[in-house]
């Protein structure tokens, strides 16, 4: 394995400046790991290999003339499919959109491009986003690299499993419900959904517009900051984007980097764990509550009580906004059209409903069903109008707890990865995953997953989560770096030094 895929996007970004390595070399490494291990991994939907090259040779000859475009300029990324690439597909991971080419580039792709950061190609996700495990996609499932039989997460398996696989160095992911932190937590990866309207959602094809937020997928603390402070930041072109700065996030990761924690108060919320949780992912979490103790971290209990119905609240609020964002599928403008089977002259109605049904997967179709039913008359106050009530709770619930707390912590996700094809059938069960991940997207506030070690049952990868007031954004950071130096000098390394190197893949 080349050294240059090990190096951290921090370390190539030192390289680069150093004039020790080219963008091209580093661009180069990275298209060959997704060629030896991709076959296996099935991270990657598109690859672009001659223009991730071609914006590599471009950001060598700004460093060669001595004006580079940022600290990132050279360090290649990949991005989820999801959002709009100007010149290269976007499918949603969905048939509707199969070979869909859009004309323009979502604003957080524009500033990775004004960045000088190669796009290697765009990740595979469950199918417009719905889905806790990837098996979701149109084009078939992405492979967890600590293990090829089980799930990367979801609805973003594609970005971590990349970044997990040492195929990119940094990724784009969307979390609506949890899915760049859920992925985080079951690849051994750092994911961080930002504050709500910190980060451009202009270019995303919405899931559901008040949840939706676009964030970093890395392997390490330091790297999730410079990549957020390159996509963060205000953008008119989008109406939820707040005009508040992105804090200095890169100066709180390296104050977390002494692993002192001394003042900080740390809240353990007592409704995210407990019955429904691993043994081993418990484990994990109680000795990072520990190594923050021996920190300085003053921890504390805090009870937020509706959170317990933040997983049915936002089952009715989600697919009521995808029903009604999903409608511009519907044959006439672009993406896939199919003709009714022995309808002579075919309404368009008849080509809609033939369309919607060739195009749309089981859990698309489903998901629209529940919300179209929550927004129908006669229904709308009794389900969709009492869970947006229940949503308000759950923000006093958070605004409470921190009055009491600095951040919150919680594990990531209830269990490790599961295998493919375990909770295909029981939707429910698939919906439990995102337990502790979604009350952060039903107020808006940022979160953090960082690596916490192996479960004892069976040696995968565990999540701590780590949640902040709105626009705090740099506590989580704080918190988080001084969480991921407590633990590497505990095992001596990061996590993903334990993976599967995967050589031989195919």
């Amino acid at each position: 394995m080349s050294d240059l895929i090990r190096q951290t996007a921090a370390q190539l970004a030192d390289a680069l400046a150093a004039g020790e390595t080219t963008s091209v070399e580093i661009t180069q490494a990275h298209l060959d790991r997704i060629g030896q291990v991709d076959g296996a991994v099935h991270a990657f939907l598109h690859v672009d290999a001659e223009g991730a090259l071609a914006q590599a040779a471009e950001s060598d000859a700004r460093r060669a003339a001595g004006s580079p475009a940022g600290a990132l300029d050279g360090v290649p990324i990949a991005v989820k499919d999801v959002l709009a690439t100007e010149g290269l597909p976007t499918t949603c991971g969905s048939k509707i959109l199969e070979g869909w080419v859009p004309p323009y580039d979502a604003t957080v792709v524009r500033r990775l491009r004004e960045a000088g950061m190669p796009i290697l190609g765009k990740t595979n996700m469950d199918e417009f986003a719905m889905g806790s495990s990837t098996e979701h996609s149109a084009y078939g499932p992405t492979h967890n690299p600590w293990d090829l039989d089980r799930i990367p997460g979801g609805s973003g398996g594609g970005s971590a499993a990349a970044v997990a696989a040492f195929e990119a160095p940094l990724a784009l992911g969307t979390d609506t419900g949890g899915s760049i932190r859920q992925p985080g937590a079951v690849t051994g990866t750092v994911g961080v959904k930002p504050t709500y309207g910190s980060v451009s959602r202009y270019g995303l094809v919405a899931l559901a517009n008040s949840l939706d937020q676009v964030g970093p997928v890395t392997r390490t603390v330091m790297d999730a900051a410079l990549l957020h402070e390159v996509i963060g930041g205000h953008d008119p072109r989008d109406s939820t984007s707040i005009t508040q700065s992105v804090p200095d996030l890169t100066d709180a990761v390296r104050r977390g980097a002494t692993g002192d924690l001394t003042g900080v108060r740390v809240g353990v919320v007592k409704e995210l764990g407990g019955e429904g949780y691993q043994d081993g992912v418990q484990a994990r979490f109680q000795e990072a509550v520990d190594l923050m103790v021996g920190a300085g971290a003053e921890v504390v209990e805090v009870s937020c009580p509706t959170f317990v119905h933040a997983l049915a609240t936002y089952y009715l609020i989600l697919p009521a906004e995808a029903s009604s964002n999903l409608a511009k599928f519907d044959a006439m403008r672009y993406g896939l059209r199919v003709l009714p089977e022995g309808v002579d002259s075919p309404s368009a109605e008849d080509v809609m409903r033939a369309t919607r049904d060739a195009g749309f997967g089981d859990e698309v179709k489903r998901r629209i069903i529940l919300g179209t039913y929550a927004l129908s008359s006669g229904y709308y106050d009794a389900y969709y109008g009492q869970a947006q009530k229940v949503r308000t709770l759950i923000s006093r619930d958070f605004d409470a707890a921190f009055e009491k707390a600095d951040v919150l912590v919680s594990p990531t996700a209830p269990t490790t990865a599961f295998k493919l094809g375990e909770k295909l059938d029981d939707p429910i069960a698939m919906y439990l995953n995102d337990l502790a991940t979604i009350p952060a997207n039903l107020s808006g506030v940022p979160g953090i997953s960082v690596p916490g070690g192996l479960a004892d049952e069976d040696g995968l990868p565990v999540g701590v989560q780590i949640l902040a007031p709105t626009m705090a954004d740099d506590r989580v950071y704080r918190v988080g770096a001084a969480l991921e130096t407590l633990l590497a000098d505990q095992w001596g390394g990061p996590l993903l030094d334990r993976a599967p190197s995967l050589n031989g893949a195919s």
